[in-house]
């Protein structure tokens, strides 16, 4: 099979490198009781995690990340450097953040199949879609209750 890009026209043609997909043995062998209480409640614990740190993306890291702008706003008198420090470092922590979930989601598959349970998919796309919705409607009751959406409709539409 040719794969070289100067004999297909320039087209990659086949499985990149390093994407080969996963191939699990048989069913796991399931443990002790005792075994499988440790590997369930591990299971739990990492799940766990993996819920912290997405709500972690809907209201702390943003928090401290307006804060630490602030602080940059007042020790350098100058708002774009304010906003770039906030925007990166909430950047970086965000994409930290998934990196963490994605490891935590890898070792959760592990650990449920170390269970005896024939896992073979993470839960880290309906943790995040979970959150997701959690953190958003807190935030639109937040707004819309609480706090308001500014002074439009505090002064009388105008």
């Amino acid at each position: 099979m040719k794969t070289d890009p100067t004999e297909t026209g320039g087209l990659f043609i086949g499985r990149r490198p390093g994407t080969k997909p996963v191939r699990y043995r048989g069913v796991p062998v399931r443990g002790s009781a005792g075994r499988r209480a440790v590997d369930e409640t591990l299971a739990a614990l990492l799940l766990l995690g993996e819920v912290v740190i997405c709500l972690l993306f809907w209201g702390p890291l943003p928090l401290a990340w307006l804060w630490v702008g602030g602080q940059v706003k007042g020790a350098t008198d100058n708002v774009g450097a304010a906003i770039l420090a906030a925007f990166a470092g909430l950047l970086a922590c965000l994409l930290i953040g998934l990196m963490g979930m994605r490891r935590l989601d890898q070792a959760w598959i592990l650990v449920r199949r170390a269970a005896g349970h024939d896992q073979r998919q993470g839960k880290i796309g309906i943790v995040f879609a979970i959150t997701t919705v959690i953190g958003a409607t807190a935030f639109c009751i937040w707004f819309f209750l609480f706090h308001g959406p500014g002074s439009v409709l505090q002064s009388g539409g105008g």
